[in-house]
């Protein structure tokens, strides 16, 4: 999928839009997509100067859109526009440093499913390094309820 159809589908924009591919998906199963990593990052210029790293919440926040994306576009059986909504995360570890130049996979699988809450378990890798894992939930609301 290209950033056209994640623009259709996310309600998230620069600069908090933490997608720019989806590689793979399986509806109500799994995603794989990925963030590259760039010096130009806003976030860069705070975090840290002269060491820049990417925030640990931002990295569970690019995980937390690439789970929103596989929700929207399993969830056929909602009627109109979904917003995605991040519900909760736990057992979030940090594993190693995202820095720019780095391209960040982002795989996540399908716990299970409740009407419109999605419990996911997820990785953030750098090439074959685990950077970070955490469980997420994600539920999804609709447009104007």
């Amino acid at each position: 999928m290209d950033m056209k159809d994640i623009l259709a589908t996310l309600p998230h924009r620069y600069p908090f839009l933490l997608l720019d591919a989806v590689l793979e998906m399986e509806e109500n199963k799994s995603i794989k997509a990925v963030k590259n990593v760039t010096f130009n990052e806003p976030f860069f210029q705070g975090h840290f100067p002269g060491q820049p790293i990417m925030p640990g919440v931002l990295i569970i926040e690019a995980m937390a859109q690439a789970a929103a994306y596989l929700a929207i576009k399993s969830a056929k059986d909602i009627p109109g526009k979904k917003i995605p909504l991040f519900a909760g995360i736990d057992d979030a570890r940090f594993k190693r440093p995202v820095v720019p130049g780095d391209v960040l996979t982002l795989e996540l699988k399908v716990i299970r499913t409740r009407s419109r809450i999605w419990w996911l378990s997820g990785t953030a890798s750098v090439g074959t390094e685990l950077a970070c894992k955490a469980d997420i939930t994600a539920m999804l609301s609709v447009e104007g309820e």
